[in-house]
């Protein structure tokens, strides 16, 4: 049935994690601090303070980031390899790391000399997690077309007032990216979570990345001096597109791999284990045939994300499509093999502690996020006709 070893989703994690900066360090981080307790603490709706405080101690949070700013300095192509791993344990907390790494690279990228000084220690180390706040209620993937948290300038105050909704790690956060229009366009503001007016409201029960802590947060005459804004005025916009929600889909694209692979392991060992009349379900044609293109599918879908993480790595400006097509391909060969998963497990596949079934939810989760397939599959033909223009 492919169920994990049970634990308390408070259970303490004793033993202190090596440095994760590649594969394997990765791997053997996500085998012994998230796989045995992922179904867990996905029932319970919440990450432990075990596993967070684990993931600290192994500079997972934005290895990324120089090691002057306290990061590894692993390339992007590696930290797409590294959040595969995670997300091959659970889709929850590589999701915590996505929302991170964006803000943490925005800080990085677009700082001033005294922002970077103030957040990027903590954004490092994991003691201040980020989190990004761009969706709100009604605006579906058209987010940056429709925003209607405004930006006000009062003297030398500016006050942001709004709603922001999906908010992954919101009920976790201690500093939220929050982008609002301003007179002069969009605008995005460092908001430290204990700012007065902010307030934020937990969602529970969602259909999946359940542990992923998600919330809506308001912002009620939230006042910040000019210190708060990130880059330039009216620059938030191309600074979301081209940099901001590039680091989140090559980190979804290679969760969803990383989904794929759990859904293969967990097929190999069921159907091995599974008999029926006497014969393993491994021997049977149609189920090595699903088997087959599982496998196919992942090593296609790994590729196209490390060809957009070596782009980004050598700045290429092509990694920007590189990423839609990767998180396209990757989340909805997740899906479908997802929902195979849970085929071949039959009704064990679809039991309350059955791990393909929250493979078979996070993959719904991973087509939506960070852009639905369909904005992608418009955005990725617009630019086929682009170039046969």
């Amino acid at each position: 049935m492919s169920r994990q070893p049970q634990s308390s989703p408070d259970e303490p994690v004793t033993d202190a994690p090596a440095a994760v900066t590649d594969r394997g360090s990765a791997k053997r981080f996500t085998d012994t601090h998230i796989r045995p307790v992922a179904d867990v603490y996905d029932s319970a709706g919440r990450m432990p303070d075990g596993l967070l405080k684990a993931a600290s101690e192994a500079g997972l949070w934005a290895p990324f980031l120089p090691v002057e700013a306290g990061g590894a300095g692993v390339s992007f192509t590696t930290l797409g390899r590294i959040h595969e791993e995670v997300g091959r344990g659970c889709s929850s907390m590589r999701s915590l790391l996505t929302v991170h790494s964006m803000v943490s690279f925005a800080v990085h990228r677009w700082g001033t000399a005294e922002q970077r000084t103030r957040w990027l220690p903590g954004l490092a180390d994991g003691s201040t997690p980020g989190s990004l706040c761009v969706s709100e209620p009604g605006s579906g993937s058209n987010a940056t077309t429709e925003l209607t948290t405004t930006a006000v300038r009062e003297g030398t105050t500016w006050v942001l007032r709004g709603t922001k909704t999906w908010i992954t790690g919101g009920q976790l956060a201690r500093l939220f990216l929050v982008f609002a229009r301003a007179p002069g366009g969009v605008v995005a503001f460092l908001v430290p979570a204990e700012a007065n007016g902010v307030e934020v409201e937990p969602i529970e029960g969602m259909l999946g990345t359940r542990a992923g802590m998600l919330a809506t947060v308001h912002l009620r005459e939230v006042a910040l001096g000019s210190e708060a804004l990130l880059g330039p005025e009216a620059f938030a916009s191309g600074m979301l597109l081209t940099g901001v929600l590039d680091i989140g889909r090559l980190s979804v694209a290679a969760g969803s791999v990383g989904i794929l692979q759990a859904c293969i392991d967990a097929c190999a060992s069921y159907t091995t284990e599974r008999r029926v009349g006497g014969v393993p379900l491994r021997e049977l044609p149609l189920i090595r045939a699903r088997i087959s293109d599982m496998v196919t599918d992942t090593a296609a879908a790994r590729l196209l994300y490390e060809e957009a993480g070596r782009l980004k790595d050598a700045n290429d400006s092509g990694t920007i499509m590189a990423t839609m097509i990767a998180k396209y391909f990757a989340s909805t060969r997740a899906a479908r093999h997802a929902n195979e998963a849970v085929q071949i497990h039959g009704a064990n596949g679809c039991a309350p502690e059955s791990s393909v079934a929250r493979y078979y939810r996070d993959a719904k989760v991973m087509e939506i996020i960070e852009g639905s397939s369909e904005i992608q599959q418009l955005t990725i033909a617009d630019a086929a006709y682009r170039i046969a223009a």
